[in-house]
C-alpha cells in the first residue's frame, strides 16, 4: 500500500491490476462487519490531534476516515505538494489547516501526531523530524528508500520510546492470515519442507506502457513491485529467512510518462527469489508483470505430513498424509482479520494497546529482506539476512 500526494509533472498514476486477484483491497476489509468491530475510545480524554502529510488516494478513502471514526481524535492540517493541492484536500476531507509543504506543516505546531502518506523516497526525512517535534508517527508502507533509511527510523524511534512509531501493514493477506496462523502453528503440515509464492499480473508485458513512481527509483528507491510486502505477510506465518538469492529482469525498458514522453524505467518487472527459513526449508518466490496468461497468484506450503495451498481467490485448500486430494477450508469472515490501523495507532498513543501492526522493527526486516533481493540480483551471489550494518 502507498499513498500519493500531488505527483510531480510527467506522472499519470494509475493503480495497475498488478496483484489484484489474490490482495484484498482495504475498502474491502472496511466492510460494515469490519467496522462495526472497530472499539470507540472513551471520550474523557484529550483529543489527539493529528496532521496529513500526503493525502493521496488510499489516505483519503481508508485512514481519514479511519482515524474520524475514534473518539477525541482531531485531523488539524493537511500538506500536500503545493499549498493548492492542500487546499482541496482540506476542503474535500474537511480539514481546517492547508500548508504549503509538511515543513511549514510541523513548523506550525499544535499537533500531537502525524501520519506520512507520500512514496517512500520522503519517509525517512519526515519521519525523523516528526519524531524530533515530539510527534506520534504512523507511516504509510513501503518504509522507506532503503534498509539504511529504515534502520535510521528504527533509530530514532529508539531515542524517542515515549512515542508511537508505527507502520500501515501490508493488507493483502488479512483474509488469510489467521487460518494460515493457525494451521501451521498447529502443525497441521508438519515441518515445513519448502514453499512457492506466485505472484503473477495475468497480462503480457505492458512494452510501451504507462511509468509511475514505481517504476521511478528517486520515488521508490530499491523497492520493486510487492516484493517488501508478499516478505511481510509471509514473515506472519512462516517467520524471517535467511540466505537470499534472487534475480531480476526489466522487461520493459522504457514507459511513457504522463505527457506521452518515453522515460527509462530501471525497476525490475520480474523477479525471482529464492531464501531459507530458519529450518532450512526453501521458499521460492515469483514475481512479474510480464506473465501473459499465467495461472495468477499460488501459494503452496508443503510438509512432511500436510499441504496448505491458496489459490488466486485467496481460497485456502488443504490435505494430509493419507488424502487423496486437497479439500477446501472454511475460512469465515468474522474469523478473518481486517483494518483497524487508525484504532491501533490512536489505542497506542492512548497506552491501551501495543502496536503489533506494524512495528519499525518488522519495517526494517521487510526492508533488510527487499534489499537482500537487491544486492544479490546485482551480484549474481547470495546474500545473508539480517544484514550487515
Amino acid at each position: 500500500m502507498s499513498n500519493e500526494p500531488e505527483r510531480p509533472r510527467g506522472y499519470k498514476l494509475k493503480r495497475r491490476e498488478f496483484l489484484s486477484s489474490a490482495a484484498l483491497p482495504i475498502a474491502a476489509a472496511l466492510a460494515p462487519s469490519a467496522l462495526l468491530a472497530q472499539r470507540r475510545a472513551p471520550s474523557g480524554a484529550s483529543p489527539i490531534r493529528v496532521g496529513i502529510i500526503g493525502a493521496g488516494g488510499i489516505v483519503s478513502s481508508v485512514h481519514v476516515p479511519g482515524l474520524k471514526r475514534q473518539a477525541q481524535v482531531e485531523l488539524v492540517s493537511v500538506a500536500n505538494r503545493s499549498l493548492e493541492s492542500s487546499q482541496r484536500a482540506a476542503a474535500e476531507l474537511g480539514i481546517a489547516r492547508a500548508h504549503a509543504d509538511w515543513e511549514e506543516l510541523l513548523d506550525a505546531g499544535g499537533l500531537d501526531a502525524v501520519l506520512i502518506g507520500t512514496w517512500p523516497y520522503m519517509h525517512r526525512t519526515i519521519t525523523l523530524a516528526a519524531l524530533e517535534r515530539g510527534l506520534h508517527v504512523l507511516c504509510q508502507a513501503r518504509m522507506a528508500n532503503d534498509a539504511a533509511e529504515a534502520r535510521d527510523m528504527l533509530a530514532a524511534s529508539r531515542r524517542n520510546p515515549e512515542l508511537v512509531s508505527q507502520l500501515v501493514p501490508s493488507s493483502g493477506t488479512y483474509r488469510i492470515d489467521r487460518a494460515l496462523q493457525r494451521l501451521l502453528g498447529e502443525r497441521f503440515v508438519g515441518e515445513v519442507l519448502s514453499v512457492d509464492v506466485a505472484m503473477l499480473q495475468r497480462g503480457f508485458a505492458a512494452f510501451d506502457g504507462e511509468l509511475d513512481w514505481r517504476h521511478d527509483p528517486e520515488l521508490s528507491g530499491i523497492n520493486t513491485l510487492n516484493v517488501g510486502g508478499t516478505y511481510e505477510s509471509a514473515m506472519r506465518w512462516l517467520g524471517p529467512g535467511n540466505r537470499v538469492s534472487a534475480v531480476t529482469r526489466v522487461h520493459v525498458a522504457q514507459r511513457r510518462d504522463g505527457e506521452g514522453r518515453l522515460r527509462a524505467a530501471t525497476i525490475p518487472d520480474h523477479v525471482e527469489v529464492l531464501y531459507e527459513l530458519a529450518n532450512g526449508a526453501p521458499v521460492h518466490m515469483k514475481f512479474s508483470e510480464s506473465t501473459g496468461l499465467s495461472p495468477g497468484n499460488q501459494i503452496w506450503i508443503y510438509g512432511s505430513e500436510g499441504t496448505i495451498h491458496i489459490d488466486g481467490e485467496q481460497r485456502i485448500f488443504v490435505g494430509r498424509r493419507g488424502d487423496d486430494a486437497l479439500v477446501e477450508l472454511p475460512n469465515p469472515r468474522e474469523q478473518q482479520a481486517f483494518h483497524r490501523v487508525e484504532e491501533e495507532f490512536i489505542n497506542a498513543i492512548r497506552g491501551r494497546e501495543p502496536v503489533t501492526m506494524n512495528t519499525f522493527e518488522i519495517g526494517v526486516r521487510y526492508m533488510d529482506w527487499t534489499e537482500a533481493v537487491h544486492r544479490s540480483a546485482a551480484s549474481a551471489a547470495a546474500v545473508s539476512l539480517p544484514l550487515a550494518v
